[in-house]
C-alpha cells in the first residue's frame, strides 16, 4: 500500500519557493505524517477492515462461545480471549503493516522518493508506530465492545487498562521485527516470509491455543519467543498469577523479564532493521 507523505505538499512548496516543511517542529512534522498514514488507510477501507476486521471475527468464532467461564481466580475466559486476540493483532500489525507494505513501498521506489525530499526518514518510520497504536487501541476497543454487547463479560478499567499497557509496550516492540523484514527480505518475498512468520509465532505463542496443549517440542521452544513472553505480559494483565497459568497452563511469573524480552526485541530488530536500512540505502547512491 503506497503511502502519502507529506512532501506532496512539500514539493509543491519547494518549486514556489516557500518553506518545504510543515510548521510545529518535529511534532507537527510527525503529526502531519500520522495524517497522511490513517488518511491512506480510511481511502482504503477493504484493507483498514482487513486489520481491524480480522481480530474481531476471530472473537465472534471462538471467543463468544467460550465466555462466561469462569476460571478459579474470578476472571471470565472471555476476557482472556480479548487479550489473546488483541495480541494476535499485535504481532499481525508488525509483520504485515511495519514488515510487508513497507517491504512493497520499497519495492516500488518510494522510499528512494522520500530520501530526496526535506522530509527526515525517522518521521516516516515514527509515524507507522503512530499509526499502529493507534490501530492496536481501536482493535482492543471493539474486540471488547463485542465481548461486552454479545456474551456479557465483565469489563473492570483497572485490568483492561494494564492489558493495553502491555499492547502497546508490544506494538512498539515488535515494530523493529517488520521493519528488519522489510529491509532484509526481497520486496517480492516479504508477503510469503511474513505468513511463513506469522502463523507459527501466534500458535506456539498460545495466542490460539493453551500451551499446555502445543506438542513437547513446541512448548520447549515456546520460552525462546519474544511472543511467547509477550503473551505472559499481555495475560498477566487480565487476570492474577493463577488464573493465567489455568487459562494456558503457564505460570506467568513476574513481568519484568517479560519486559527484559521486549527491550531486547526492540534493540535486536532494531539493529537489523537500520543496518537493512542502511544497505538499502547504500545500494541506491552506487
Amino acid at each position: 500500500m503506497s503511502t502519502p507523505t507529506v512532501i506532496e505538499t512539500a514539493d509543491r512548496t519547494a518549486a514556489e519557493g516557500s518553506p518545504s516543511r510543515p510548521t510545529g517542529g518535529p511534532v507537527g512534522l510527525l503529526a502531519a505524517q500520522v495524517g497522511a498514514e490513517l488518511r491512506q488507510m480510511v481511502r482504503v477501507p477493504e484493507y483498514l477492515v482487513g486489520i481491524v476486521g480480522v481480530p474481531v471475527i476471530l472473537y465472534a468464532m471462538f471467543g463468544l462461545s467460550n465466555a462466561g467461564q469462569r476460571l478459579p481466580g474470578g476472571t471470565d475466559v472471555g476476557a482472556m480471549l480479548v487479550a489473546s486476540f488483541s495480541a494476535y493483532a499485535v504481532v499481525s500489525l508488525a509483520i504485515f503493516t511495519f514488515g510487508v507494505d513497507v517491504a512493497a513501498e520499497r519495492g516500488r521506489g518510494w522510499l528512494r522518493r522520500l530520501r530526496c525530499t526535506p522530509m527526515p526518514m525517522w518521521a516516516y518510520f515514527a509515524a507507522k508506530i503512530a499509526a499502529a497504536l493507534l490501530l492496536t487501541v481501536l482493535i482492543y476497543v471493539l474486540v471488547w465492545a463485542l465481548a461486552i454487547g454479545a456474551a456479557g463479560v465483565p469489563f473492570e478499567v483497572g485490568p483492561a487498562v494494564r492489558t493495553l499497557g502491555a499492547l502497546l509496550v508490544g506494538t512498539v516492540a515488535f515494530a523493529p521485527m517488520g521493519f528488519g523484514l522489510a529491509f532484509l527480505a526481497r520486496p517480492k518475498a516479504a508477503a510469503a516470509i511474513g505468513n511463513l512468520l506469522f502463523l507459527p509465532l501466534s500458535f506456539v505463542s498460545g495466542f490460539f491455543t493453551s500451551l499446555s496443549s502445543l506438542p513437547q517440542i513446541l512448548r520447549d521452544v515456546a520460552p525462546y519467543l519474544p511472543t511467547y513472553h509477550f503473551g505472559l505480559l499481555v495475560w498477566g494483565g487480565v487476570a492474577p498469577a493463577g488464573d493465567v497459568q489455568r487459562f494456558n497452563g503457564i505460570d506467568p511469573g513476574p513481568a519484568a523479564p517479560q519486559l527484559v524480552w521486549l527491550a531486547a526485541t526492540f534493540l535486536l530488530f532494531g539493529a537489523l532493521a537500520a543496518w537493512g536500512y542502511a544497505r538499502d540505502a547504500r545500494r541506491e547512491r552506487e
